[in-house]
């Protein structure tokens, strides 16, 4: 079976110490530890980058290589044009994902483009919903 691709975007590489009473003091490593117990037999390509580029050359090597994709895209939810298209190229499902309940937050980020294409969307249960998010994506792709 292909893997599981988890992409995280910019400044999650500093979860655990940037607004700790938003994103909690659970570090991205642990994080990555959680999806890989939640993920079980299935194989996980986790990563993460600060750099749009690179977060779209992922979404590409995932068309052709992925089962599904669980993005958390940060701030390029909703900045980025360019994440959106290539993840409309995506032939399986997809899990949009945020630690936070976004629509609590200020306007700025209450417009996602990537829920646009995305299948799900998960926000607000903290790093725990990494766990969650791969347990459906396992369940959805075993169905």
């Amino acid at each position: 079976m292909k893997p599981i691709y988890i992409l995280n975007g910019p400044n999650l590489n500093r979860l655990g110490k940037r607004e700790p009473e938003i994103y909690g003091t659970t570090t991205l490593a642990e994080v990555e530890a959680m999806c890989r117990e939640a993920a079980g037999e299935n194989a996980l390509e986790f990563r993460q980058t600060n750099s749009e580029e690179r977060l779209i050359e992922w979404v590409h090597t995932a068309i052709d290589e992925a089962a599904g994709i669980i993005i958390n895209p940060a701030a390029f939810t909703f900045t980025s044009l360019a994440l959106l298209d290539a993840l409309k190229m995506f032939p399986g499902p997809i899990i949009e994902l945020h630690i936070s309940n976004i629509h609590r937050r200020e306007p700025i980020y209450h417009r996602s483009y990537v829920s646009m294409i995305a299948t799900s969307v998960m926000a607000g249960f903290g790093p725990e919903g990494y766990s969650i998010a791969v347990r459906a994506l396992v369940a959805r792709l075993a169905a």
